[in-house]
């Protein structure tokens, strides 16, 4: 089993050429946790990359294969201590990253954090003027009664504290500053109906990434969105990969 021993995250790693860490919702257990219905998902993703690029999933935070991490451990700096350290395991010392939602605030933690990313793609995640006290709110809600599709994932309703975790230890990031300081090549994508209500409180995604897109694109970010789609859009392949995909051919060597 491809356990890294100093993070404790199961890995598995297909296909061949430029390595790419891809986070949720791709991880390595995807089939056993969601099911043999959503194979094509991953088949979508994996068909339209494993020939130029060596594609490393993750089971993380404290999913599938990997071992359990404490609630009340999950910050940002241990989420991208794991990474690193499994990305290293999986024999990446640098690498593309790419991550929806959760996994695209862990990029940009990653991205002001190490200088071993050599390409950087969102989703569904506004990397200026991020939601990240609203949706700390939303998740200490529902918290004593998590929606099913967390669970789903999840071992157990008290691992859902970790998000809180998670959150609250962004709240003093310097996001503007950070960001700005990003020096690899970037990208961000969206469904265009991106916005979100989570336990009654507005989560703007895809609004805030229209009203910031002159401002990121003037920082060097590819922002694509994708119109009709929803926060869903990660689970399309056939309209995300091909956009994708062509960015990472066009930056990396």
């Amino acid at each position: 089993m491809p356990l890294d021993a100093a993070s404790g995250v199961y890995y598995e790693v297909q296909g061949q050429g430029q390595p790419l860490l891809i986070g949720l919702p791709l991880m390595a257990s995807f089939t056993q946790l969601f099911g043999s219905e959503l194979q094509p998902i991953l088949d979508g993703y994996l068909d339209r990359l494993t020939d130029r690029y060596r594609v490393l999933r993750v089971d993380y935070p404290s999913i599938g294969g990997s071992r359990d991490i404490a609630p009340d451990a999950l910050t940002a700096d241990r989420v991208c201590a794991d990474l690193l350290s499994v990305a290293s395991a999986a024999g990446f010392d640098r690498f593309a990253y790419w991550g929806y939602s959760w996994g695209a605030a862990v990029g940009l933690q990653l991205a002001a954090r190490t200088d071993r990313l050599t390409a950087l793609v969102l989703g569904g995640w506004p990397p200026l003027g991020a939601p990240y006290k609203g949706i700390l709110q939303a998740t200490r809600l529902k918290q004593p009664n998590p929606e099913p599709s967390s669970l789903k994932v999840l071992r157990s309703k008290e691992q859902y504290r970790q998000w809180e975790t998670w959150y609250a230890s962004m709240l003093d990031w310097p996001e503007a500053e950070s960001v700005a300081s990003i020096g690899c090549p970037k990208m961000l994508y969206f469904g265009g109906d991106g916005d979100l209500v989570e336990a009654g409180i507005p989560i703007r995604i895809a609004s805030i990434i229209r009203e910031r897109r002159i401002e990121l694109e003037a920082q060097g970010w590819q922002v694509s969105e994708i119109e009709g789609q929803g926060h869903g859009v990660c689970m399309v392949p056939e309209l995300v990969v091909p956009t994708v995909r062509d960015f990472l051919d066009r930056v990396l060597p």
